[in-house]
């Protein structure tokens, strides 16, 4: 079997020989190279034609920003961060997401860590995700007209004294791949939406108040990381905080708020089956759920429970996934009402959502 050939991009010595090892030590992959900066990482990446590059953020003489524009555009190969666990840290990465970084994995102790080892299993698999893909689905770019509009028609819902009580969810989980393809999504979501949104994004603690910040920012409806005793309430997108779960709680005056845990234990936290589950035992026949780009099967069972309650659900089409792994699974076991790709998903939510199904 042919190996995936990598390029290793990082000032430290230490950090591009620990780097090197651990990708060296995983089946099926190589490191071809290392180099000491940007600059060095473009010439090398050019001469070589690696696979996958994997770049350090902070480096002299060329950064990583930088040093990721020039091998986009050269279309050299799909190009997987490595970032520090802060809040700057979290801000470059999203910038190198939205200039076409494939991911990002985060050192676990700044940028120089002792300690990447703890990250080792997830840089391989996020190297062999980013080779199986290859460049040409990373490097579509959908088009704005392409995106299938839909606008609805509901008043606008700002404090909880005027939440509807027929008000519907909408539960989204994503993964690899998804903090780009989102924005296929939630930009595209009107502000008078009769629907809360609830989305989990597989992502190290720290990093989901920047991300939520930053979809903001571009989004119509209010994007938000959610905390504890939240209102529930149309028009928002709760964003699911690394290292909780997130679930609901009705109270007895109709109220739904925000819980946040970190049991029970799970693969990821928070989850999207937890979250799932927990919205489909709330609003039964009013959750719609939506499975995106990422690897594993994490939420796939509990699309089957919102379908079983009588909700509806949706599945990103190959089309459009960067890794077609989780909406697989809910496909595969008989779940998604719809398979569709990124750019119509928005419209069928906001359809179903005024419509019904």
């Amino acid at each position: 079997m042919k190996k995936i050939r990598v390029l290793v991009v990082d000032d430290s010595a230490l950090m591009r020989k620990k780097i090197k090892e651990m990708l060296d030590e995983s089946f099926g992959i190589e490191v071809i190279d290392t180099a000491r900066n940007g600059e060095d990482g473009v010439a090398k990446a050019l001469a070589l034609k690696p696979d996958v590059v994997t770049l350090d953020v902070n480096m002299p003489v060329m950064d990583g920003l930088t040093a990721l524009k020039i091998i986009n555009e050269k279309k050299v190969c799909p190009v997987i961060m490595l970032s520090s666990l802060t809040q700057e840290g979290a801000s470059t990465t999203f910038q190198a997401l939205e200039l076409g970084a494939f991911d990002f994995v985060a050192k676990p102790s700044g940028t120089v860590s002792r300690d990447i080892e703890t990250v080792k299993r997830e840089l391989a698999v996020k190297v062999k995700a980013a080779a199986g893909m290859g460049l040409a689905k990373l490097t579509r770019r959908t088009e704005p007209a392409k995106i299938e509009k839909y606008e609805v028609q509901e008043p606008v819902y700002t404090t909880p004294h005027t939440i509807p009580d027929n008000f519907k969810a909408v539960c989204i989980g994503i993964s690899t791949g998804g903090p780009k393809t989102i924005f296929d999504v939630l930009p595209h979501i009107p502000q008078n939406l009769n629907a809360a949104i609830f989305m989990v994004q597989h992502m190290p603690v720290g990093f989901t108040e920047s991300y939520a910040k930053r979809l903001n920012e571009s989004c119509r409806i209010t994007v938000k990381e959610a905390a504890p005793g939240d209102i529930v309430t149309p028009g928002v997108c709760y964003v699911g905080k690394a290292g909780n779960h997130m679930t609901l709680y009705k109270k007895m005056n109709g109220e739904i708020t925000m819980r946040l845990g970190k049991t029970p234990d799970h693969a990821f936290i928070p989850s999207v089956d937890i979250m799932m589950e927990s919205v489909a035992g709330v609003f039964a026949d009013k959750a719609i759920g939506v499975l995106m780009t990422g690897m594993g099967n994490d939420g796939a069972a509990s699309m089957c429970k919102i379908k079983q309650a009588g909700g509806y659900t949706i599945a990103e089409s190959e089309e459009t996934a960067v890794v077609y792994g989780m909406p697989k699974e809910a496909v595969l076991k008989g779940c998604a009402d719809a398979v569709l790709p990124s750019y119509k998903i928005a419209a069928e939510i906001c359809r179903k959502v005024e419509r019904g199904w």
